[in-house]
């Protein structure tokens, strides 16, 4: 067993290496590493080079260990870098046209469930997708895969690895439409408002950082490194604690949303967001998750995918749709810029690295740390909405 380990890790080490280096070398930077770390995964998953998947017959700690802890430290990690006072520097009109978006992506998730009769065609998992739909297409994958951890959605390959791939699809979609839209409507689309610029310190300025996958890369001297494993340790443990606390006295409250409140609260001091190493970490360990949902991409399950795969993809249609009418809807009635509306939408969808990439795409360099900022909020935000929908809205709706 301890073989099995060490060789599934060295082949998962290999596989994120090698990915990061195409995407810093090669034109292969425009698909990301996210993605080609799942394709690569999953080719030598098929070829006999990892396990496909972990059972009580057959385990695979590994697999077990990235789904139950690592992907929760990921969150942790991540979270640190969420600073609410930052996120107000964005300005009112952005903030409340992403905070629209994300009332439409709740929207949006209800009627889509709706259309596609999601009891009955998706299955009993089917809250649980629109949890991970609301959660992603508010702030990104960090909180599809909490949504996805809670329920455990990812021991059901086939409906997770086609809601990934419906994802992908989508947020590329969307990325073009967003790009193409303000160009069409601004001609005929009333302004009274512009997008605000601002710097580190809150003055108005124009900023065009050149913030790409560099980002990704820190300093990290042992002890921030030591203290940043250490908070997500303790923010696991802690979060597990009051878990089991409160379920002892009759409160049932998901465990990856106290560890995501925990880790909000640690966040808005400086002394922890100033550490170097929680985005680093946080990354590699998404990776490895994303490693292991790769190798879960059986092509022989996938093919059993069939009508669900329709199903999903009408889901998701439906779902931005209606997100984008409310988004876009909303900016003509107040007289918002049509581009503020673009970024804030795209930051929903996509996230902020996406959202940041439109501004720049779109000429605004007023728009890029905006789009940075309330991709932050949407990484602190989507949790939230997103069992909400799960265990609440789409329940009271579709029984």
């Amino acid at each position: 067993m301890t073989d099995q380990t060490l060789y599934i890790l060295t082949i998962l080490c290999l596989v994120i290496g090698f990915t990061e280096w195409l995407v810093r070398r090669t034109w292969l930077r425009h698909v990301g590493t996210a993605l080609l770390v799942i394709v690569f995964t999953a080719v030598i998953a098929n070829l006999g080079g990892l396990p496909t998947s972990s059972t009580p017959a057959n385990p695979v700690p590994v697999y077990d260990a990235v789904f139950g802890t690592v992907a929760q430290l990921a969150i942790v990690w991540l979270l640190l870098k969420v600073n609410l006072k930052d996120v107000l520097r964005a300005g009112v009109p952005i903030i409340s046209l992403f905070l629209i978006g994300s009332l439409g992506t709740v929207v949006g998730v209800l009627v889509a469930m709706w259309v596609v009769d999601g009891p009955e065609r998706i299955g009993p998992l089917y809250n649980a997708l629109g949890g991970m739909f609301t959660g992603t297409y508010t702030g990104g994958s960090v909180n599809f895969n909490a949504v996805a951890i809670e329920y455990d959605v990812m021991r059901e390959a086939v409906l997770f690895g086609g809601a990934a791939a419906v994802d992908s699809i989508m947020t590329t979609i969307w990325m073009a439409a967003t790009i193409a839209l303000p160009r069409w409507l601004r001609p005929r689309w009333p302004t009274r408002e512009q997008a605000p610029s601002v710097t580190a310190g809150g003055e108005s300025a124009p900023l065009a950082p050149d913030l790409g996958v560099e980002e990704d890369t820190e300093a990290i001297h042992p002890v921030d490194l030591a203290i940043v494993i250490g908070i997500g340790c303790g923010t696991l443990w802690a979060s597990n604690q009051l878990t089991s606390f409160l379920a002892g006295v009759g409160i049932d409250v998901p465990s990856v949303l106290i560890l995501t409140v925990i880790a909000l609260i640690l966040a808005q001091f400086r002394a922890v967001t100033s550490l170097a190493g929680s985005r680093t970490l946080g990354m590699y360990a998404i990776f490895l998750f994303l490693c292991v949902i790769g190798a879960y991409c059986d092509v022989g399950a996938l093919a059993a995918i069939g009508g669900l795969g329709l199903t999903l993809l009408l889901f998701a249609f439906t779902l931005v749709v209606v997100h984008g009418l409310i988004t876009f809807g909303a900016a003509r009635v107040l007289k918002l810029d049509v581009d503020m509306a673009a970024v804030a939408s795209q930051a929903n969808v996509g996230g902020g690295a996406s959202a940041l990439a439109l501004a720049r795409s779109l000429g605004r360099s007023d728009l890029v740390l905006p789009a940075v900022l309330i991709g932050s909020l949407g990484t602190a935000l989507g949790t939230f909405l997103a069992f909400l929908v799960a265990r609440t809205l789409l329940p009271g709706l579709l029984g």
